[in-house]
């Protein structure tokens, strides 16, 4: 028993130098972890805060771009609608100057087809009114005619 109470004793003894000396650094070390783990916690915390942010902020402008989206697809219809409009007046517009066109065309070329038949209708009777000279014109109904002539120019001068 002696033997068991010595070993018991050291025990104790070397339990409470151990205590005396290792309780310091083990709080220390213990706060330290503590302080870390509490640090780390608000970080992680304030990391969590700012992504929340960050969040909230990209949800607005997805709304927001949502909403520049739908204004710029209205904004193009619309421009369309109106550019559509725009070439159907214009396309009119052409069908009418066209049509004007066409007709002073055929006018002129009416005009042209009138002046050219007259043509042909004049050198037609000029050619018929030589031939009918030629055919009825006798040499005495030439010399008369000359001398009538001669006549006449005697008389103005």
């Amino acid at each position: 028993m002696k033997d068991f109470l010595y070993r018991v004793f050291n025990f104790a003894i070397v339990v409470a130098v151990l205590v005396y000396f290792l309780t310091k650094p083990i709080k220390k070390g213990l706060s330290g972890r503590r302080e870390g783990i509490e640090k780390a916690l608000a970080e992680a915390q304030q990391a969590k805060k700012e992504a929340e942010a960050k969040f909230a902020e990209y949800d607005r402008k997805l709304s927001r771009a949502t909403e520049e989206i739908a204004e710029i697809s209205d904004s193009i219809r619309r421009e369309g609608e109106l550019e559509k409009i725009k070439i159907i007046d214009s396309a009119k517009q052409m069908a009418v100057k066209i049509e004007q066109d066409a007709e002073k065309a055929a006018e002129l070329e009416v005009a042209k087809a009138r002046k050219q038949l007259q043509k042909e209708a004049v050198q037609l009777a000029v050619e018929l009114a030589e031939e009918l000279l030629n055919k009825n014109f006798t040499k005495e109904d030439d010399t008369r005619l000359i001398d009538e002539y001669i006549q006449k120019v005697g008389e103005l001068h």
